[in-house]
């Protein structure tokens, strides 16, 4: 007889059965929802990128609502990596276990990846999206090798150059007649008439002359040739005396081609210039000796320039300069420096270079100030653009770009400034990309998450935290 199996039993046998399948198949979809390695919605302020929270909510600085990352930004965020330090001798640090120098096993610690990479007190590497980055105005820059220029500015005072300069005198004792250049600053042209004066020791030697030539004519058939010696050197004496006397050649011809003696001498002018110096009037008595106008050449003139003690290993003979006037900005006028000064004005500390400017259309004029920037070629050296150099206290830092948004913090040694560029003597590279707009807004989010690391429990601003040595 065959046995029958109990209904009730056999729906609880296929029941129990069941169960283990659907339980499997929800597991299966479970992990497939919830696979290893996918990325959780992750949110940050807009305006203050180092604000990162796992659930949405309002920025604590602004108040912003905080937005959901993007698949760059989470990118950007830094990680923790596990590292190991000697408990001796902290700055011993590697990256495996192991002991250290002494012998003795070393502790791991966590570091936070890019924030640890600051080299400079009180900032933390930022991770800035590209949104937030064309919010901010953020430019990037290059430290490359080029030309650095000093410049020196300055004021100048314009004087005459006193090698184009010419006192005009006589050598005979007189008075003067007529004054032609009766104007101080009236311009003259070389060869002009500036003066007659009447003179007795003129008179005499133009009537020796005369006779002298009267003399060498009545001779010149005389078989005597000693005689027509004796006449030929006395008249050339007489013209001799003439010229020492500084009466022009035309004046001299004159006189011996009439024969006739001129009671006023013509004093004509010996460069071309502006008078500058007057010391005679009509009827003035002149001295031998006595200077009676002053001219200048002003088609070249001088500048003395005060240069500060620190900029005086910039400054040397022959480097070229501009020269600019306040009511001619767009007329600069170029240069050279001629002299520099051995000693220092002990009551500007001030030491003085002597410019030499070429004035063909005569714009400056003594007495003039300008405004004078001096340039001194430093050579080819690695450079950053000022704007990328900041200055806190002790430390001079740039923002170098670390890739993946990041901007690390890195204390840098600055030489000489010139034509808008720091000569880089440590800390960057030649090629390294560094922040040069918006510096102060990444400065800020730096040092704000560098304080938030200190107050979160980390070591300080290098993010580092301290952990129990492992068992």
């Amino acid at each position: 007889m065959k046995s029958r199996m109990n209904p009730m039993l056999l729906a609880v046998c296929l029941l129990s059965a069941a169960i283990p399948l659907v339980s499997t198949s929800c597991n299966h979809k479970n992990a497939k929802q919830e696979k290893p390695g996918a990325h959780a919605v992750v949110y940050h302020c807009p305006m203050h990128p180092a604000v990162v929270s796992d659930k949405p909510g309002d920025c604590p600085i602004c108040g912003m609502k905080l937005v959901p990352m993007g698949k760059g930004e989470e990118a950007a965020t830094p990680h923790k990596k596990t590292m190991y330090r000697s408990t001796m001798n902290p700055k011993e640090v590697s990256d495996k276990p192991g002991k250290d120098s002494m012998g003795m096993d070393m502790v791991p610690f966590e570091v936070t990846e890019g924030a640890s990479e600051s080299t400079v007190p009180g900032q933390a590497v930022v991770s800035i999206t590209p949104q937030s980055r064309q919010t901010m105005g953020l430019e990037l820059g290059t430290v490359e090798k080029r030309v650095l220029t000093r410049e020196i500015h300055t004021s100048a005072r314009i004087i005459a150059d006193e090698t184009r300069l010419h006192h005009v005198t006589v050598k005979v004792d007189g008075w003067v007649n007529e004054l032609f250049a009766s104007v101080t600053g009236q311009a003259v042209k070389r060869g002009d008439p500036l003066l007659t004066i009447y003179s007795p020791s003129l008179l005499s030697a133009q009537q020796e002359y005369v006779t002298a030539l009267e003399n060498r004519q009545k001779l010149a058939a005389s078989s005597d040739a000693d005689a027509r010696k004796g006449a030929e050197d006395l008249a050339t004496a007489a013209r001799q005396r003439l010229q020492l006397w500084d009466v022009s050649e035309a004046q001299i011809d004159r006189v011996a081609r009439t024969g006739q003696v001129e009671k006023y001498l013509t004093i004509y002018a010996p460069m071309s210039g502006v008078v500058i110096e007057r010391n005679i009037t009509a009827g003035h008595n002149l001295l031998a000796g006595e200077v009676l106008m002053t001219i200048a050449d002003l088609t070249h003139v001088w500048g003395d320039a005060d240069i500060y003690q620190s900029d005086l290993p910039y400054v040397s003979v022959g480097m070229p300069l501009e020269v600019s006037l306040p009511f001619l900005p767009d007329k600069p006028f170029k240069g050279k420096v001629i002299f520099v000064s051995p000693t220092l004005d002990p009551a500007t500390r001030t030491l003085q270079a002597r410019l030499e400017i070429p004035n063909p259309d005569l714009l400056l004029r003594p007495g003039m100030y300008g405004d004078a920037a001096l340039y001194f070629s430093l050579g080819e050296k690695i450079g950053i653009p000022i704007e990328a150099v900041m200055f806190s206290g002790k430390h001079t830092y740039a923002f170098k770009d670390g890739g993946d948004g990041r901007l690390i913090p890195t204390q840098i040694q600055v030489g000489a400034r010139g034509n808008g560029w720091y000569e880089v003597v440590a800390g960057l590279q030649e090629g390294d990309r560094i922040v040069v707009s918006a510096n102060f807004l990444v400065d800020s989010e730096s040092s704000l998450k560098a304080a938030l690391n200190a107050m979160s429990g980390g070591a300080s601003a290098d993010s580092v935290r301290q952990e129990r040595p492992a068992k």
